[in-house]
């Protein structure tokens, strides 16, 4: 949710800033960031496509930009025997400035063809200059039959009328004024029920573009404090302090967003569940603020700070150490995605006390042994991502995993390592690990580790029920071509029993060029490019075999049904859609709001991907 800017006059809409757009806009063009209804700041965003894997990303705001009035210039066409002509207001029998009845074949200014394109703005231009015919006055309206308070909507359940109006709620900010907030503003007139029903929709998830939003936001929940009980989250995923501020003086001086402001912010929503923020607002988060989060919102179920790196943020979370901590935490989710400077005596702090702790994102931390062995055993965590966690040893992760309760019930898990830097399973380490995952299991990474061809009969199993496999070393086409297709026994026969795989996106960018054998992937037995591998749709390869592909081999792969794609640092292969241009959209349950393959960050509240988390999502690697 986004506080209405319609209030806001500089972002008023303008008669000569009105834009117009097909609602059917061609792939191409919905690939080009100006293009989108939402330009969010830094964004990444899923793109619904005939392709998987299809993002569109912007470093524009468009809040930055003149606001764009809500004209629909694509409804059907309006009824011309409805319409009546309006002479001019001088010489009414004038013919001049084609001021004629029209005929009865004449459909609408908007209906003219020029060259097979429809010039639909010039409808536009004529009402402006007042040269059209206008609509009759509107006849009064019959009044309701229902008396005040005693309609069939207003008569619903609460339980039935929040869910309908929860359905006009986007989760990334529209631009500017859309037909979501008209939408939403009609409704707060409409009656008292559906307006406390409508104001619970509008509060109950904030969205924070830009400074300016959060001082308005703020200023009406300080102004009418019962507005701030009902806030649930505080979504700083798409904010940028640079959009509109150029120096960091500028936006000091406009103390629109501080430490100050943000504190007094969370002492206005006493029952706040989420926070969300990100690398943007990290030096805002001082010792006052962590303190809000962790030690005086009892409600807060979920914390987001990832990317938080910064001198003054390490700084502030490690006098916050100082204080008396109580035994448990009533946080479920957490995610430290990269916060890559903390001590580790942040995480030693925290995990002991998360008892029903589910999410939990701490990639790229300084994570212990200690840290995870502390994580209570009546957590039951079915999201967990310590990929890159250099200071973890394989013995203590397989034994977390093989006998920790609280690792029962996973159903994502991210092992990922670089092994340029780290190599966290040998094969030993893999062949102990494996057997130990749980059934519940729909994504695993083991990208870095080190692998061999007899781990494929450990990992068939498991592809009966995941979904997501990222594969690490020293394996090669022909061992992976097996985790699709029974083996051959000793007379020629396949296995009468077997089982098909439920794999949708394969990871396979620890393979190197030598590894990679592209005569035996395009030759005849091949498996990986066939119809076998379905329902695989993802293939996520290394730059240098992207490269190599798109080189010389674009035309073998669409041949076989694939197409490259990329987007900021990561490459896929995706299989083309069959001609009925069906295909699976992606969306999971235990994605949280994702819809394409490979996320490389747990979400810890349910929205649409957007904003600075798409881009720890989708855009980057490990």
């Amino acid at each position: 949710m986004t506080p209405s800017p319609s209030a806001s006059p500089s972002l008023r809409p303008r008669p000569d800033s009105v834009k117009m757009k097909s609602s059917k806009d061609s792939f191409k063009a919905s690939q080009r960031p100006e293009a989108q209804a939402r330009a969010s700041f830094c964004s990444v965003r899923e793109n619904d496509s005939d392709l998987a894997q299809t993002f569109s990303s912007s470093k524009i705001s468009s809040y930055s930009k003149a606001a764009e009035a809500v004209l629909d210039e694509h409804s059907p066409t309006r009824d011309m025997a409805e319409i009546q002509f309006q002479p001019p207001p001088t010489r009414p029998h004038s013919k001049l400035h084609g001021y004629w009845y029209p005929a009865d074949s004449f459909r609408g200014w908007k209906e003219i063809s020029v060259r097979g394109k429809a010039k639909n703005r010039s409808y536009g231009d004529l009402q402006v200059l007042n040269m059209t015919w206008n609509s009759p006055p509107n006849a009064a309206r019959p009044r309701s039959r229902y008396a005040p308070g005693k309609s069939p909507l207003e008569r619903l359940p609460l339980e039935l009328l929040r869910p309908i109006i929860d359905l006009l709620v986007e989760d990334i900010p529209p631009n500017s004024v859309t037909p979501r907030n008209i939408d939403l503003m009609a409704l707060l007139l409409t009656s008292r029920t559906v307006h406390a029903v409508t104001l619970s929709t509008l509060y109950n998830q904030v969205t924070i573009p830009h400074s300016r939003i959060f001082r308005k936001f703020l200023k009406h929940i300080s102004e009418n404090p019962s507005l701030g009980t009902i806030v649930r989250r505080l979504d700083f995923c798409h904010f940028n302090p640079g959009t509109i501020f150029s120096t960091a003086r500028e936006r000091a001086a406009t103390r629109n967003l501080t430490s100050d402001t943000l504190l007094q912010c969370l002492e206005l929503m006493p029952h706040l569940q989420e926070f969300l923020g990100q690398e943007y607002i990290e030096d805002d988060l001082d010792a006052n603020v962590l303190r809000k989060l962790f030690l005086g919102l009892p409600r807060l179920q979920a914390v987001d700070l990832c990317g938080c790196t910064s001198l003054k943020f390490k700084t502030a979370f490690q006098s916050v150490l100082q204080e008396s901590w109580p035994k448990s935490l009533p946080i479920k989710r957490l995610s430290l995605h990269k916060c890559i400077s903390l001590h580790p005596a942040v995480l030693e702090m925290i995990l002991p006390r998360v008892l029903t702790l589910t999410h939990l994102d701490v990639a790229g931390t300084q994570l212990t042994d200690a840290a995870l062995e502390s994580i209570p055993v009546t957590a039951r965590i079915t999201h967990l991502n310590i990929g890159k966690c250099n200071r973890l040893s394989a013995r203590s992760v397989v034994n977390f995993i093989a006998n920790h309760p609280a690792a029962k019930g996973l159903v994502f898990l991210s092992l990922g390592m670089d092994a340029r830097s780290n190599q966290l399973f040998d094969i030993e380490d893999v062949t102990e690990l494996l057997p130990a995952l749980p059934s519940t299991l729909k994504s695993l990474n083991l990208r870095g580790s080190k692998m061999a061809p007899n781990h494929i009969e450990l990992l068939r199993p498991l592809t009966k029920h995941l979904e997501e496999l990222a594969l690490g070393r020293c394996l090669s086409l022909e061992d992976i071509d097996r985790l699709f297709v029974p083996d051959e026994n000793e007379d020629g026969d396949m296995e009468i029993d077997w089982v098909p795989h439920t794999l949708k996106y394969l990871d396979l960018t620890d393979m190197t060029l030598s590894d990679f054998d592209f005569s035996y992937l395009f030759g005849k037995s091949s498996i990986l490019l066939k119809n076998f591998s379905a329902p695989l749709e993802v293939v996520e390869v290394s730059d240098l075999i992207y490269q190599r592909l798109g080189k010389s081999s674009s035309a073998a792969l669409e041949k076989s049904g694939w197409k490259l794609n990329e987007f900021g640092n990561r490459s896929w292969v995706v299989r083309i859609p069959d001609d009925s241009g069906r295909r699976d959209d992606g969306r999971r349950g235990w994605k949280w709001g994702a819809s394409y393959w490979g996320m490389r960050k747990i979400p810890v509240a349910k929205a649409d991907v957007g904003g600075m988390y798409g881009s720890f999502m989708f855009g980057r690697k490990l």
